[in-house]
């Protein structure tokens, strides 16, 4: 009996170690959003709609869209001075962080 007790111990604590390291940072992913659109100076306004993000920037060039792309918009549009990304639930998220930054 304290075989299995043991063994499920074990099995309990490898996998919270395995959900740990599969974790995402949150913090550090919305620093890197922040950063690839050019820095916080760079907002101008930032908005949120369902699953997008719409932010103003004084720079679009200054953006890395193809780096935002990498950490999980699921689609970037640019018009004018503005771009929308469509993050999902996370948008709701980053405007906050935003706002908090400023």
């Amino acid at each position: 009996m304290l075989e299995y007790i043991i063994i499920a111990v074990i099995l309990i604590v490898l996998m919270f170690a395995i959900l740990k390291a599969t974790k995402k940072d949150v913090s550090l992913d919305l620093n890197k959003l922040v950063e690839y659109l050019g820095g916080k100076e760079n907002i101008i306004k930032t908005e949120t709609e369902f699953s997008r993000f719409k932010v103003t920037l004084k720079d679009v060039s200054k953006a890395n869209k193809e780096g935002i792309q990498k950490l999980g918009a699921k689609g970037i549009v640019e018009i004018d001075n503005q771009l929308k990304i469509i993050l999902g639930p996370e948008s709701k998220q980053l405007k906050k962080y935003i706002d908090e930054l400023k």
